[in-house]
């Protein structure tokens, strides 16, 4: 990560990228940039786990900080207990449940870990700051 591309204040922060591949993580960061993005999830042994109150530097799919976001809050769920509120918020897609639904199976079935029944971290996130250039690479 190119700390000049990062204010001062955001340098001691943790990052990460979306999805599993630059193409993912690009798709997912215009989200969140544009505001549709506002949710979440992984599964419950994912390593960056977040705790509300905290702030993240989000990578684009070549690994470039492009913003900040702060944890609103999370929770833990199971797969089938994810709801249409919560799927619209994850802002993929159409932003229906069943949208969800099929692209998380896949998902999580590319990391050799779903099943109908496995436990999510669900975690909201609010947008704090845009890095100077926002756009994303193609």
């Amino acid at each position: 990560m190119s700390s000049s591309a990062v204010p001062e204040k955001y340098r001691s922060l943790r990052s990460f990228a979306f999805g599993d591949g630059p193409a993912l993580a690009d798709e997912l960061l215009e989200l969140v940039l544009n505001g549709v993005k506002t949710a979440t999830c992984s599964t419950e042994d994912e390593p960056n786990t977040s705790t509300p109150g905290e702030l993240w530097i989000v990578l684009d799919g070549r690994g470039a900080p492009r913003c900040v976001i702060e944890t609103l809050e999370v929770t833990y769920r199971r797969f089938g207990d994810v709801d249409a509120a919560f799927a619209y918020e994850e802002g993929e897609g159409d932003r229906s449940l069943a949208y969800w639904r099929d692209a998380h199976r896949r998902y999580f079935g590319r990391q050799g870990k779903f099943s109908e029944d496995m436990m999510l971290m669900c975690e909201r996130f609010r947008l704090v700051e845009i890095f100077a250039d926002r756009r994303v690479a193609s």
